[in-house]
């Protein structure tokens, strides 16, 4: 399989683009590169980063994390 990335200027450009891929059946996801944290996520995050500096925090072996979310 190999990956090619369209930066689309507008949401025109997104549909009819989308509609030309579905038109000959392509398989496709979207991905979006604006994702914006809310002041509740910036918080969480900054929370998280004090546990973590102060010692809070536990940790599991990577391979651990990677049969939890095996499949995704």
């Amino acid at each position: 399989m190999e990956t090619l990335k369209i930066d689309i200027q507008s949401e025109q450009e997104k549909k009819v683009l989308l509609a030309f891929l579905d038109s000959l059946h392509y398989q496709y996801r979207t991905e979006s590169d604006d994702y914006t944290l809310n002041d509740d996520d910036i918080k969480e995050m900054l929370k998280r980063k004090d546990d973590y500096i102060a010692g809070n925090t536990t940790s599991k072996p990577w391979s651990d994390i990677k049969k939890r979310f095996e499949g995704v």
